[in-house]
């Protein structure tokens, strides 16, 4: 047994959860500032200010940086999010804003909002734990394969920050930037954000009706269409894939030209509707989907069409766990 000292796990921690200052003289900083400044009327004193209190931590580069895990199929997927803690807490989080998701109008979007809520934070709980300056000036100055994208993100921060009247210090999120109970990057937030209680600040950290109506109206931006349906099942006369374009998450089929590819499904949409084969991998084989134009607008949110149906089928859970327990 080989015995290890407790400095050296001291050391392997303060490693491990290292931060470095910037260095505020690198040419490309220097430049950020200037541009930045120059670009959006922001004084340059008060950026070099705060990017001297920003640091650079190396958990976030390795969080970015790591190589993706194994591709988990669908089956293992869908059981990290529908489980009955998470459906209990949507139906907890459905009765506490009740009046706000009425306002949306539109059962089928209130039902997604609750479903992207539970995957992304689990209502809440789980927010992230970076400052997000420290999290976009990591990523926009010691991260080259990205640099570019989070620099806008960090200046779009910086801006958000001033209009919003958050301190730029104590603001929480992802390792990537992402902030609040819906987890909307510093873009997302300053396009999207709605002041859904008209207290004058778009709050996505702990106003619920800011929340609500801030990803009612991404969604609508992204093109949801009341009333319509997001996802059903389908089955297919044979397991060739070769027919179908599944190599990009796209509109790219119709209604007629799925039924004509051999894909049984039941759909009151015109022929001419837009649709997506959707394949999943499930415990007992090939699962299939048709997605329809909601159910894509649910991918803007997330680049992902597990991710799309597991927002799906968990607001859809919630609504039938309120069926069952309402007296």
């Amino acid at each position: 047994m080989i015995k290890t000292s407790l400095p050296f796990f001291i050391a392997v921690f303060l490693c491990a959860h290292s931060a470095t200052a910037f260095d505020r003289s690198r040419a490309d900083i220097k430049s950020f500032i200037d541009d930045t400044a120059k670009e959006f009327d922001l004084d340059k004193k008060t950026i070099a200010d705060l990017l001297a209190q920003a640091e650079s931590k190396q958990p976030i580069l390795d969080a970015i940086s790591r190589p993706a895990e194994r591709t988990i199929p669908w089956f293992e997927y869908r059981d990290r999010f529908l489980i009955e803690r998470r459906i209990q807490q949507g139906a907890d989080f459905w009765s506490a804003n009740a009046r706000s998701l009425e306002n949306v109008r539109d059962l089928g979007l209130a039902a997604t909002i609750s479903g992207i809520l539970g995957v992304e934070t689990s209502y809440g709980r789980i927010t992230g734990r970076y400052r997000v300056l420290d999290a976009l000036a990591t990523l926009a100055f010691d991260y080259p394969p990205r640099a570019p994208f989070f620099r806008g993100e960090l200046q779009q921060f910086l801006l958000m920050a001033r209009d919003e009247h958050i301190d730029p210090k104590s603001a929480l999120g992802s390792y990537a930037g992402a902030m609040g109970i819906p987890q909307f990057i510093p873009t997302s937030y300053r396009r999207y954000a709605i002041d859904g209680n008209g207290d004058g600040k778009r709050d996505l950290w702990s106003s619920w009706e800011d929340v609500i109506a801030s990803v009612a109206n991404y969604l609508r931006v992204h093109g949801w269409r009341e009333g319509e349906p997001v996802v059903v099942n389908a089955t297919l006369t044979d397991a060739d894939l070769s027919r179908f374009n599944l190599a990009t998450i796209e509109l790219n089929e119709t209604v007629r030209s799925l039924r004509e590819k051999g894909v049984t499904f039941s759909t009151q949409q015109p022929d001419d509707a837009p649709a997506m084969l959707v394949v999943l991998q499930g415990k007992d084989g090939p699962e299939y989907r048709v997605g329809f134009n909601n159910f894509y607008v649910i991918t803007r949110y997330n680049r992902s069409t597990m991710y799309s149906l597991a927002v799906h089928e968990l607001g859809g859970a919630i609504q039938g766990f309120m069926q069952d327990v309402k007296p």
